[in-house]
């Protein structure tokens, strides 16, 4: 519950920024169609996340004849979290990970790549699997593309005012105010960077939910803690072509860094997630 409402706490002071943002540069008319574009891209990406980024990974649907052990897995997963059965996908690569997509529970699909299958044991690929499930329940593509959507109309804002202020000083470069203009190229440089970690932090505490969804409904935070630090060990031992903007959506982020950096990182450090889980397993009475 302390994940959600940091989630909901962060969308708000994106939202703020934004707001603050786009009154102080374009007015509600800017703020508007700073929105208004940011939410067309946003929408596209969001109504057709699945078969884009399944598309982009080369991923096949595993049918239940292939491998009936995965889809019963899946399926009593997916009883527990009390949602329909996702669609299950294969990507072939070589590093162990996975990933969840899809607009909602009804439209959802889970990927997991070979690597991963050959990695885990099945309780700790049952860990995995209810963490993406837990994803899938607490509807994070969506939270995601709402932060992505203020985010981007940020970004439109600044855009803006970078114009304007190219062009505005241009015409008018003796009148202009040394302290105004030194606010504005403030504006545009801190401004974005801002947006970014909170939109990251967004993603940071959609991860530690899904870890704390993901062990609740398995029922085994354990199993989940050995697949992270398993995966962690390996993923960057077997380096993959992983898109940025796509690397949030994967269990474990090659991409992510730590100290200072994880600010930057759409993932906590592995070390942080398996602590926290280990505590859960206390308090749910799961020893080791």
């Amino acid at each position: 519950m302390g994940y959600m409402i940091r989630s909901v706490i962060l969308l708000g002071v994106l939202t703020g920024l934004f707001l603050f943002v786009g009154n102080l540069v374009g007015g509600k008319t800017g703020m508007t169609i700073a929105l208004i574009l940011a939410g067309i891209m946003n929408f596209i990406s969001y109504w057709f996340s699945d078969k884009i980024v399944l598309a982009m990974y080369g991923a096949r649907e595993i049918t239940e004849e292939e491998a009936p052990w995965l889809h019963q897995m899946v399926e009593e997963l997916a009883q527990r979290a009390n949602i329909p059965k996702p669609k299950i996908y294969l990507v072939p690569m070589e590093q162990p990970n996975a990933f969840a997509t899809g607009r909602g529970p009804s439209h959802s699909a889970v990927a997991v790549t070979a690597g991963i299958l050959q990695l885990l044991d099945r309780d700790e690929l049952r860990g995995v699997l209810a963490h993406e499930i837990g994803h899938i329940k607490n509807r994070d593509v969506l939270v995601a593309t709402m932060a992505a959507t203020i985010a981007g109309a940020i970004s439109y804002l600044v855009n803006m005012l970078q114009w304007a202020l190219i062009f505005g000083h241009s015409r008018d470069e003796d009148n202009k105010n040394p302290l105004s203009l030194i606010g504005s190229i403030a504006l545009i440089v801190l401004t974005p960077i801002i947006a970014t970690i909170i939109q990251l932090a967004i993603s940071r505490a959609r991860e530690y939910l899904a870890d704390e969804t993901g062990a609740k409904i398995s029922g085994d935070p354990l199993a989940l803690a050995r697949a992270l630090e398993k995966i962690h060990n390996y993923v960057y031992q077997i380096p993959a072509e992983v898109n940025q903007g796509t690397a949030h959506l994967f269990i474990e982020n090659p991409l992510k860094g730590e100290g200072l950096w994880e600010l930057f990182s759409t993932h906590p450090s592995t070390e942080k997630r398996i602590e926290r889980l280990k505590e859960l397993a206390r308090k749910m009475g799961r020893l080791y």
